[in-house]
């Protein structure tokens, strides 16, 4: 794979899955644009970590579920990187309760950033790929979006979500050379996932016919082969990284 004179944006991307996917996309040459919330020192951080790879970075406070703030930065990494050939749509919160305990802000807030923001997103960019007739999109979906979850009715009509707009962006840009995929992961070790008890995470490892926790390494390979030649003529897939789990 070469992503050389290339320039992602990834969302999410200080941390976890999102800078395991735009560490292996600059390793392989791509320029990196990092979106992210939270700590400013965070976003830093991998920035500083990309660099090291002899790509150029840079990180980018914003919040995907907002339009206009999406769209700015849109225009901002247009306009410092020269352009966007790879958007990796990874952005995601969780806020986990029984329907009858989830009240309407929880699930208002993870439809909005995990679903809307893949939305914006895509919006902010359809163009400049259109125009440029070649692109990537890859959303990160879950295997909760296609198996469902007690407990994440909210996360998993997200994640449901960004599959059916995967597939109907695919069939709109797939004549423009853009292909529009998306990755299920299972479970990842993350952030979240390692502060599980250990009892837990072995119930969790029995489950997976892999007998293992899949890492955040494993998420970006998928998606670095979506991302690159090789995979011109694949879209509208989802590519379920979750060592058998929701076979």
């Amino acid at each position: 794979m070469n992503f050389e004179n290339k320039t992602a944006v990834v969302t999410g991307g200080s941390r976890g899955i999102g800078l395991a996917i735009a560490k292996k996309l600059a390793e392989n040459g791509a320029n990196i644009a990092i979106l992210f919330v939270g700590d400013p020192e965070e976003g830093d951080s991998a920035k500083a970590e990309l660099e090291k790879l002899g790509v150029k970075a840079e990180r980018y406070f914003c919040d995907v579920s907002d339009f206009e703030e999406s769209k700015k930065v849109v225009d901002e990494v247009i306009s410092e990187f020269g352009g966007i050939d790879i958007l990796i749509n990874n952005a995601g919160i969780t806020r986990d309760k029984l329907v009858l305990n989830m009240d309407e802000k929880d699930f208002d807030a993870v439809i909005d950033v995990n679903l809307k923001g893949v939305f914006n997103m895509i919006k902010h960019t359809y163009k400049h790929f259109m125009k440029k007739r070649a692109g990537r999109i890859v959303s990160t979906s879950s295997i909760v979006g296609l198996v469902g979850n007690a407990g994440q009715a909210n996360y998993a009509a997200s994640k449901a979500g960004i599959i059916g707009l995967t597939k109907s962006v695919a069939r709109e840009l797939a004549g423009r050379g853009v292909t529009v995929n998306a990755v299920a992961p299972g479970y990842i070790g993350t952030d979240m996932t390692s502060a599980l008890p250990e009892k837990v995470k072995e119930s969790m490892k029995a489950q997976i016919p892999a007998k293992r926790i899949g890492t955040p390494e494993d998420v970006a390979n998928a998606v670095a082969f979506l991302c690159s030649d090789e995979a011109a003529y694949v879209t509208g897939e989802v590519i379920r990284v979750d060592g058998g789990l929701a076979i």
